[in-house]
């Protein structure tokens, strides 16, 4: 067999296989349809978005997934499916921390896939609000970075808000110097979030140690204020750099390689137990001697898990604290149960501030 025989055959058998992705995805897609259907016909408040639900199937699609194919783009590429069948039973709404184009957006595509309607919000603030209005379905807000810490804004607004914590996206994040200049000796200023300036600084210092950093508002921001001034650059995402066409100068400038944020998504209602969840918990001590020891011990006695602690300013009284703890379990675990139990024995004030599925990839 000729080799353009051999490539024509090939040809051949992926269009065969095209048709049959087709005709698997829109039988997908009908089912969903159905599914919707009798969802409306058992309830007039219709939840469609189930994110326990998709957690589990991409879990199940990446235990079974044969290769090539990694099991990230196999993630994505299941979710961008996912997110076309449930746009058919209804087409989310998804506030995050804007312009357009933030690592905030990308982590919002990242988790609900593509089909969804993303709404940008001045503040962190504004996309709890909107939320809370009911205008959007759910928000993206950051909550930590793996080289910078807490997002305490977040912290605060979770304190006061009756939203839950329903989800969670792990963005790893990748600075670029963005310009319109041609060459780094033309640069005399870059704009930048102050936590990108910061995850940045040792390659700044390095490459461009006498030009002046400008703290702005957003990644965005800096990239929609950089394209207007030659002599300036921005640090943003590669989302930024290709949404306001500003040419990447040099990629990946953050000095972590590792460098991850973690955002939330926050919405009006729990998500129910996936088999592999983590809890978000809230709560307050006395100012007396061992209250936090007894509080953390509730935890270790009932061999559950603690991935995170943070404390801040409870804004009722000087000195006092309240503290979040994210946990391995589900609230409505019976384990968990107990540990909440026990926990009121020596706290002024508990708050489960949602249950979720963990980061799918």
């Amino acid at each position: 067999m000729s080799k353009e025989s051999e490539l024509q055959k090939l040809r051949e058998e992926i269009d065969s296989a095209d048709n049959k992705l087709l005709t698997l995805i829109n039988e997908r897609a009908r089912l969903a349809t159905i599914v919707a259907e009798i969802k409306r016909a058992d309830s007039e408040q219709v939840e469609y978005y189930r994110p326990e639900r998709e957690a589990q199937v991409l879990r199940e699609i990446i235990k079974n997934n044969p290769g090539p194919l990694d099991d990230l783009e196999v993630a994505r590429l299941f979710r961008e499916i996912m997110s076309a069948c449930l746009a058919l039973e209804q087409k989310l709404e998804i506030a995050f921390l804007g312009p357009a184009a933030t690592f905030t957006q990308a982590a919002a595509l990242k988790h609900f896939g593509h089909a969804v309607n993303t709404n940008p919000q001045t503040s962190i603030a504004d996309v709890f609000r909107i939320v809370e209005s009911g205008v959007c379905h759910y928000g993206v807000v950051p909550i930590e970075n793996s080289t910078e810490g807490s997002v305490n804004q977040t912290l605060d607004l979770l304190i006061s808000s009756s939203l839950k914590i329903c989800g969670e996206v792990q963005l790893p994040i990748h600075h670029n110097l963005m310009s319109p200049a041609e060459s780094l000796a033309e640069i005399k200023k870059v704009w930048s979030h102050e936590q990108s300036l910061a995850q940045c600084r040792s390659w700044l210092d390095k490459n461009l140690p006498n030009v002046e950093r400008i703290a702005i508002s957003s990644n965005a921001e800096a990239a929609m204020t950089a394209i207007k001034d030659i002599t300036g650059a921005a640090i943003a995402g590669s989302i930024a750099a290709e949404h306001y066409k500003l040419p990447i100068l040099e990629k990946n400038i953050e000095d972590e390689p590792d460098n991850t944020t973690r955002f939330l998504i926050i919405g009006q209602n729990n998500a129910r137990a996936s088999g592999q969840d983590k809890s978000s918990i809230l709560f307050a001590n006395a100012n007396v001697p061992g209250a936090l020891q007894k509080s953390l011990a509730c935890f270790a006695d009932n061999n559950i898990n603690m991935s995170r602690i943070e404390s801040r300013p409870s804004k009722h009284g000087m000195w006092e604290y309240v503290f979040f703890v994210d946990v391995e379990g589900h609230a409505d675990d019976s384990l968990m149960q107990k540990v909440l139990e026990d926990l009121k024995q020596h706290t002024l004030m508990i708050k489960v501030l949602g249950s979720y599925p963990h980061a799918p990839l």
